[in-house]
C-alpha cells in the first residue's frame, strides 16, 4: 500500500483514482498522519442491510424499556447506542 500526502491527493486525485481502479489501495496522509485510505470498490465494506439497522434498534428499544419501564433516560439510550 503506496502513502501520499494530502496535497498531492488533491492535485493528482484523477491519476490515484486510475492507479485505486486497478487494484491498488492508497493511504492519504496529513502531516505524516494516515487521515483516509482510497481503496478499490470491491474491497470496501459495504453498509448493514436497512432491515439488520431497524432490528437492532428493536433490539436496543427492547432492552432499555425492560430495564426502565416507563422512563428512558436520554445519557442511557446513547451509551447503549454506543455498543453497535
Amino acid at each position: 500500500m503506496s502513502s501520499v500526502g494530502a496535497f498531492e491527493a488533491k492535485t493528482h486525485l484523477s491519476e490515484l483514482l486510475d492507479r485505486v481502479s486497478k487494484g491498488e489501495s492508497i493511504t492519504i496522509t496529513r502531516h505524516g498522519i494516515p487521515a483516509a485510505v482510497l481503496v478499490p470498490i470491491g474491497e470496501a465494506r459495504g453498509k448493514p442491510p436497512h432491515a439488520a439497522i431497524v432490528e437492532g434498534l428493536r433490539n436496543l428499544r427492547k432492552r432499555i424499556q425492560a430495564r426502565r419501564p416507563g422512563k428512558i433516560n436520554v445519557r442511557e439510550l446513547i451509551e447503549d447506542g454506543r455498543r453497535f
